[in-house]
């Protein structure tokens, strides 16, 4: 059972690609209300003018990657208690544990599948409620 269809989400990859196949998953698992930001910057630009209540970010990402982004959104008081879900590639233990230090409500590792996401996104929203 999704927490609530409608939460709006903020998907951020600059893989087009990749935010076709997450924004399926959502759909499937019933998240509807889904935005969408190339890198960083621009979901910073998107969280200033539009209340999210989670995040779906990838790591690899240019001009700003996901870890800065999210040390970004943390150090931002307005933006701060959002939830955020860190996908990637990476699986190193480093690189879990640098996110976590960071406030990465969850991790997600490629490739994954619906209710892995859902999962996931259960984790992250029950972290912030």
């Amino acid at each position: 059972m999704v927490a609530s269809a409608s939460i709006p989400i903020l998907l951020v990859d600059d893989y087009q690609t990749m935010v076709r196949i997450v924004r399926n998953l959502l759909k499937q698992i019933g998240y509807e209300n889904v935005d969408d930001a190339a890198d960083g910057g621009a979901a910073l630009a998107k969280m200033r003018e539009k209340t999210y209540r989670l995040v779906i970010s990838d790591w690899n990402m240019q001009p700003m990657s996901g870890f800065e982004f999210l040390k970004q959104v943390r150090a931002d008081e307005t933006l701060k208690q959002t939830a955020f879900v860190m996908i990637t590639a990476e699986s190193s233990v480093q690189l879990v544990m640098n996110a976590k230090k960071a406030g990465v409500d969850s991790y997600l590792i490629k490739p994954f599948n619906d209710q892995t996401l859902k999962d996931k996104i259960a984790e992250a929203l029950a972290a912030r409620p």
